[in-house]
């Protein structure tokens, strides 16, 4: 049980604020809009907790003009008694010492997503000024710090208003109000749509917490003018719903378990559907670990061996049969995982992966006794054996599959003749440097062939538009010779015996038009890589080529335009009388236009495809890559722009006669 008594000794203090401004990206990432938002999640992290644990079950978020945001919370509030080291209150240490929090020791949080004690004071150090608010024991405190510039340096997150008691009150909790600085970020506002998919995440994972967001700023300052309120009393089990919208289920309620032993819990949600992917996403401590990790290994055991016992006692295998695979039980299942614990060892500073190696056979004990005791349970039976007989129906096509591979390798000679047709491979040998561009069209392949450095650079024309593998098994994938050509290029093979130490390009650049087949095949071959390559882009392998859309020029001097902003400035700073031509397609570009703007890497635009969250992202495919044409429609009609005007003209071209 934690200690009810929450006073600033409780305390720790690593080491003080530096370097934070200096150098935010080992903190925060990078200073765009990812690094901007991460600064907001630190700060709503610290009220969720509160709740975790048992303090609080509200947190609210409003967005106001001139990119400032508030979050507030009805947790305990943070201390505001002396610090009997520092002798400073506990809100100026911690928003002004790096490493200092109370979340080192456990004795005031059970469960924290907050390990490192950085969060507040790295969201002061970045702001141009941050106000903080306690209602605690009766009062109301408040202190505030900013960012100066003296002389040639800028002081980050120094006491402005040291805490003073402004009032009383009969509430408690927090509210922190700050500004990010655009000497950091530049001109980034926050994005009302990446706050509420995570805010509706975390409510997810916190069950019966509250998390209401309102955007209160005026149009031309982002705002969006739009509320939302997030409570889910299903929990997890709600989130599997949720991701399965539009998909097809095998039974109607999701199979949730939850166990628990001292300081360490977990919870689980599995809900099958006729797809053939599985989907799985982990979280510690409400953390998204998008890599998976120990916990994910131990579901994993846990679900093989339940299922294969359930199979057996219930003489749906065979005494001859050999077991199911796990793969097997996994094809089309989507599931949440989330574990609660202390001392969490995460791999890397992104906390990607959990790498507790205890942690994998707690989960795996644990889940394995709550699933099999609930398919025991009445009405559960049927579940199980649809879920066994996909999994027998999965094995059917396993097998083919490996023997589609198998001949596959003993046809090697063959599909490589095949694949040197299409492929124009580079000459370099090291796969650390070398670049693949995958290019829409034999058109736009021929002049990339021409452009690129033969060196490093290899070239993989399209012809046509791949396969939509959200609706394909793998042995039809494995047919397919587009998508056969480039698992042949890579090397690397296919979930779930991904080999990454076998990639032959550090670079997979996909290289479309910007129209809306273009898109479309992004779409499909990002689809390909999250379902059966994810890994590739949790590595960081995968981007997206970035063409220009516009090219000016007078006289001599030439300026190419990626965007329509980009036009409009380049227009100011060329003068009226600049040509204008505007690219339809690749194949429009001449080899050395091609070169110049999109494949040189001293000059080219190349967008890389992350993962921030792995479960919308999984949500947005199967909406825009599944069979629900509704559900799609509902998208479009909420998302899409409708009232956009091209007010692109083409002026007349200057004769050369």
């Amino acid at each position: 049980m934690t200690n009810q008594e929450y006073k600033a000794g409780d305390i720790r203090v690593l080491e003080g604020l530096d370097a934070v401004r200096k150098r935010p990206g080992m903190y925060i990432g990078t200073t765009g809009s990812k690094g901007m938002h991460h600064i907001l999640w630190e700060i709503v992290d610290n009220s969720i907790d509160e709740a975790a644990n048992g303090y609080g079950d509200t947190v609210s978020i409003e967005l106001m003009d001139n990119n400032v945001v508030r979050v507030t919370d009805n947790g305990r509030g943070v201390p505001v008694d002396k610090h009997p080291k520092l002798k400073i209150s506990g809100v100026e240490v911690v928003f002004t010492q790096l490493h200092a929090g109370a979340k080192f020791d456990n004795g005031q949080y059970n469960y924290s997503g907050g390990l490192h004690g950085v969060g507040a004071s790295v969201t002061n150090a970045l702001s141009e000024w941050l106000t903080v608010e306690v209602k605690r024991d009766g009062y109301l405190y408040r202190a505030e710090f900013y960012s100066p510039q003296i002389g040639n340096k800028i002081k980050s997150g120094i006491v402005k208003t040291p805490l003073t008691v402004v009032g009383k009150t009969k509430g408690r909790g927090t509210s922190v109000i700050f500004k990010p600085d655009e000497r950091v970020f530049g001109r980034e506002k926050f994005d009302y749509s990446v706050i509420a998919e995570r805010m509706r995440d975390l409510a997810y994972l916190n069950k019966g917490v509250s998390i209401i967001i309102d955007d209160n700023r005026m149009p031309l300052d982002g705002g969006t003018d739009k509320h939302d309120v997030f409570c889910y009393k299903g929990g997890i089990a709600d989130y599997v719903q949720y991701l399965n919208e539009g998909r097809t289920v095998l039974y109607d309620k999701p199979l949730y378990v939850q166990a628990k032993e001292e300081h360490f819990e977990v919870e689980a949600a599995i809900q099958h559907t006729d797809g053939y992917s599985e989907s799985i996403y982990s979280y510690v401590n409400s953390i998204p670990t998008a890599e998976g990790g120990t916990h994910e290994v131990g579901f994993k055991s846990a679900v093989t061996k339940v299922f294969n016992d359930f199979a057996r006692k219930n003489n749906i295998l065979k005494d001859k049969q050999a077991n199911l695979l796990g793969e097997d039980f996994r094809e089309g299942m989507v599931a949440v995982v989330t574990v609660r614990m202390q001392n969490v060892q995460f791999e890397g500073q992104t906390k990607g992966r959990l790498g507790n190696p205890e942690v994998r056979q707690k989960v795996e004990t644990l889940v394995s006794e709550a699933l099999a005791e609930l398919l025991l349970q009445r009405g559960f039976k049927a579940t199980a054996e649809k879920i066994i007989s996909k999994a027998m129906g999965a094995a059917k096509t396993r097998e083919a599959a490996k023997r589609a591979k198998d001949l596959s390798r003993q046809q090697n000679k063959v599909a490589s003749l095949k694949l040197v047709g299409k492929l124009a491979s580079c000459s370099g040998k090291n796969p650390s440097i070398n670049e693949l561009f995958i290019v829409e069209g034999d058109s736009a392949g021929g002049s990339a062939k021409q452009a690129r450095d033969r060196m490093f650079q290899a070239i993989l024309p399209l012809r046509g538009k791949p396969l939509n593998v959200e609706k394909a098994n793998l042995e039809k994938i494995l047919a397919n010779e587009e998508f056969a050509t480039l698992i042949s290029a890579l090397g690397i093979g296919i979930e779930p015996e991904l080999d990454m130490e076998s990639l032959r390009y550090d670079k997979v650049i996909i290289l479309a038009d910007a129209d809306q087949d273009g898109a479309h095949i992004r779409a499909l071959l990002l689809t390909f890589f999250f379902r059966y390559m994810r890994q590739l882009i949790l590595d960081g392998h995968v981007y997206i080529g970035m063409p220009p859309l516009y090219r000016l020029q007078k006289k001599d001097e030439i300026l190419y335009c990626y965007d329509d902003a980009a036009l409009v400035e380049g227009q100011k700073k060329m003068g009226k009388n600049a040509l204008l031509q505007r690219f339809k397609g690749l194949g429009e570009m001449n080899p050395e236009q091609l070169w110049d703007t999109t494949m040189d890497p001293a000059k080219r635009t190349l967008t890389r495809v992350t993962i921030d969250d792995a479960a919308m992202a999984d949500k947005r495919i199967t909406i825009l890559m599944g069979d629900d044409s509704n559900i799609r429609k509902d998208y479009i009609y909420k998302y899409a722009d409708f009232n956009k005007v091209d007010t692109f003209k083409v002026q007349p071209q200057e004769s050369n006669e």
